[in-house]
């Protein structure tokens, strides 16, 4: 059993519990090795001894250890410790795409776009190593805190040969492709299917297709047109809607084909997106709709239903009070299909208290005519009040109770009490009302745009801290909600080229102003290194931003305008004049201005645009010394000597004149 600050594998230190699944939970751990936090997950204790989960669990692991990815959810290591099976994984610190859209209802065009572009990144390295994930759905993407989108969960996800590979496995019926749902194969034109259906729900909130079973889900998939996109949002541009209509071909042939085509075009809708269009978007009867046969809904219902009796007995159980054996529930059950069964009994629940609470209401509204015209007069037997209080009112909530509510009337005179006015300033609303109503004053709410403070938080307050109020007196707190849909924050481009700066400014609803290229002792060659507006600065949608791009270093550069003199007497001693001399003026990065033979001085050099700031020039010449003719003393032979030739040499330093 994990506990919280145990040691597994002598290096992870856990130290506490940040999620939870049908087959495994998750833990916060630092790594003691490599000084890091890591995600820690764990196969649950009562799945531990059964051969099937722990080979699945450990399937996971195998299938994404290979993978190493920036929009991937990296795993590290993976172990068993005493009973103990674990993954050890990236962390990282967000929530899931699932909630992200729940919280906004749906994305804008632009975010979800963005976002689908990192994730078809993601999905691209995985099948660039023959791995298909099988199981796209929000609840499987992680957007951290800096915005970075991750895939993650590859349970289901198997190492693909040449050929594709048939797999049992449903995954998540409101994202799974027609061929899955045909319990047939699954290649990588599965995932571009399921991303598509993601990237519906990201565009409109809703999944295209829902129903009361898995299996009336899986037949709308191979069976039913896909809804059009801007059926419920007519802003949506025509060529996303394109994107998706393309994504969610019923036959896989028509989608496309690989992760690296859908991005391509991603990037295009992003940057026209109305003039864009899509090829191959439009259904035709080819690839369209057609009725399901017996044979395919015989095998939906064989994968399905299986699943939905494990469902179904564990619920007779529990209404039985018998013990739950989860041992039997998958985990996408106990997940999905559970949480969708209580939010239908929560409804029916809820409108039960909706009528009853209806209806006592009603009763309090008779019970207070009547008392208003008499019909239940009770207060004859009440004493008249005296002159020091106003009338006494009898309130049916309260009849109970033994002290009568008394107004004072307009004569009434009390002392007005004064309080100071509490800080609340980048509270939230509840808790700002809480503060002021527990110091004794009343709130009224405002709301307005911030680009600095966070969506929620109290911006601004009337009466301000430390000021005097009559208690019961209004103070008006203005709520930020957050920036305005007209405004984006700027991006950086630092470091990008010049293809990329435009793509990640269009993603942020800006645009390039101009383009200039400058020298840039920082930032290397062909990349930008100057942006008009600062990273992080909130701009109005379609602002143009100017852009400058890296010449690289700026060199310095020199000329040379001598006269080379011919040698003094202490360079070259034995050196005549008017013998041939040759004079070579070298750079110090070794590139020849002369190199020439000359027999009379000065020599002119004249160069410009020298990359180096000073040089050598190098003379040679040569002696001669005549031969001589000396007799052989034994023979007395008469013999002639060659003449000797020595080359000798000589330099002088130059210094050039920077340009």
């Amino acid at each position: 059993m994990v506990k919280i600050g145990m040691m597994i594998g002598d290096r992870y230190e856990i130290l506490e519990k940040i999620g939870t699944g049908g087959m495994s939970d998750v833990y916060k751990a630092k790594c003691h090795k490599l000084n890091r936090f890591v995600a820690v997950k764990v196969l649950k204790q009562e799945f531990g001894e059964n051969a099937n989960f722990v080979s699945k669990f450990r399937i996971e692991a195998q299938a994404a250890a290979g993978l190493m990815h920036p929009n991937i959810v990296n795993v590290y290591d993976v172990g068993e410790e005493g009973g103990i099976h674990y993954i050890v994984m990236e962390l990282v610190e967000g929530i899931t795409l699932k909630k992200y859209i729940e919280k906004k209802a749906r994305l804008s065009y632009k975010e979800a776009v963005s976002i689908a572009i990192q994730i078809c990144m993601g999905i691209e390295a995985a099948h660039n190593n023959h791995i298909i994930h099988r199981d796209i759905k929000p609840q499987n993407i992680i957007i951290s805190k800096d915005g970075k989108v991750k895939v993650t969960d590859f349970g289901i996800a198997k190492a693909a040969t040449s050929n594709t590979i048939t797999s049992n496995v449903m995954g998540s019926v409101h994202y799974t492709s027609p061929e899955q749902a045909r319990g047939g194969y699954s290649d990588e034109k599965s995932d571009i299917y399921s991303l598509g259906i993601t990237l519906f729900e990201m565009l409109t909130g809703r999944v295209p297709f829902n129903g009361e079973t898995t299996v009336a889900i899986a037949i709308k998939h191979i069976q039913e047109d896909l809804p059009l996109v801007r059926d419920y949002v007519m802003e949506i541009p025509s060529s996303v809607e394109g994107i998706v209509q393309k994504c969610c071909q019923k036959s896989p042939d028509r989608r496309y084909q690989s992760m690296g085509e859908l991005v391509a075009d991603l990037k295009q809708s992003l940057m026209n997106p109305d003039g864009f269009v899509v090829a191959g978007s439009n259904m035709d009867t080819q690839a369209g709709t057609r009725m399901i046969s017996e044979e395919d809904m015989a095998q939906i219902k064989r994968k399905t239903a299986p699943r939905e009796m494990v469902y179904e007995e564990p619920v007779r159980q529990r209404e039985a009070g018998l013990r739950l054996n989860t041992e039997t529930i998958p985990e996408e059950y106990i997940e999905e299909e559970y949480e969708e069964d209580t939010h239908s009994r929560m409804e029916k629940i809820t409108t039960i208290l909706a009528i009853v609470a209806g209806v006592i209401i009603c009763i309090i509204i008779i019970v207070l005519m009547g008392k208003i015209m008499g019909f239940f007069n009770h207060e004859s037997s009440v004493p008249a009040p005296s002159s020091s209080q106003g009338p006494i009112i009898s309130d049916p909530i309260i009849e109970d109770s033994e002290e009568p509510l008394v107004r004072p009337s307009e004569s009434f005179s009390e002392e007005i009490e004064v309080a100071s006015v509490p800080y609340v300033l980048d509270l939230t609303y509840e808790e700002a009302f809480n503060t002021l109503s527990d110091a004794g004053f009343k709130i009224k709410r405002e709301e307005s745009y911030s680009t600095e403070v966070s969506k929620g938080l109290v911006m601004s307050q009337v009466p301000a801290q430390g000021e005097s109020a009559p208690l019961g007196s209004e103070v008006v707190v203005t709520v930020s909600i957050g920036v305005s849909e007209n405004q984006v924050k700027m991006p950086n481009l630092i470091g990008l080229d010049e293809m990329d700066a435009t793509v990640v400014l269009t993603e942020a609803g800006l645009s390039v102003k101009s383009v200039a290229h400058v020298h840039s002792d920082e930032v290397p060659k062909d990349l930008v290194c100057y942006q008009g507006e600062s990273q992080g600065k909130y701009l109005e949608k379609g602002t143009a931003v100017d852009i400058k791009i890296s010449k690289g270093p700026e060199v310095a550069t020199y000329k040379c305008n001598i006269s080379i003199e011919a040698p003094t007497k202490e360079e070259a001693p034995d050196y005549v004049a008017g013998n041939v001399i040759q004079v070579a003026l070298v750079t110090d990065e070794g590139k020849f201005l002369i190199d020439t033979n000359v027999t009379s001085f000065p020599v002119t050099v004249n160069s410009y645009g020298i990359t180096s700031s000073g040089g050598t020039i190098e003379f040679y010449y040569t002696i001669t010394t005549p031969g001589e003719t000396i007799t052989d003393p034994a023979t007395g032979e008469q013999i002639t000597m060659p003449a000797e030739i020595d080359t000798k040499s000589f330099s002088r330093r130059v210094e050039f004149v920077q340009e």
